[in-house]
């Protein structure tokens, strides 16, 4: 599912703009289940040798967001790193009132990070990295 030649088989007119629910429940899910997604639009990337201006064409890109799975937990690029704000979000699912993942915010320095710390130089690339909840997977989207 989600191989890097679904990017290049949406259907003319076809829009992708899932909210935080459908992205978990309809898409993260299903991907960490090894169920079939319809349509199987995203794809899988390595991310983390990609700086963020790489990946128009390799993720499934709508207006200024991409959308791909990634299961690297390393945030190093090769010119940067991305370094988590300290938000997250609980994604719930509307009918049933459940948590089904969570939601972290990401910003993109340029750089290298010192001790952890901030060396780079911040950037106006936010990332927003979804995973499914403590109970489900740790797959992440």
């Amino acid at each position: 599912m989600g191989d890097n030649n679904s990017i290049n088989k949406v259907p003319p007119g076809f829009r992708f703009h899932p909210t935080d629910e459908e992205l978990v429940v309809h898409f993260l899910q299903r991907k960490a289940a090894l169920l079939p997604c319809h349509p199987d639009v995203i794809p899988d990337l390595h991310l983390y040798p990609y700086d963020p201006w790489e990946l128009d064409g390799k993720a499934l890109g709508e207006g200024k967001q991409w959308y791909y799975y990634s299961r690297s937990e390393n945030r190093n690029t090769r010119n940067g790193y991305w370094k988590a704000m300290g938000m997250e979000e609980s994604v719930v699912n509307r009918s049933s009132s459940r948590r089904v993942g969570i939601k972290k915010y990401l910003v993109f320095f340029i750089g290298e990070a010192e001790g952890g710390g901030g060396g780079g130089v911040k950037t106006d690339w936010i990332m927003h990295e979804y995973r499914l909840s403590d109970s489900d997977s740790s797959s992440g989207l």
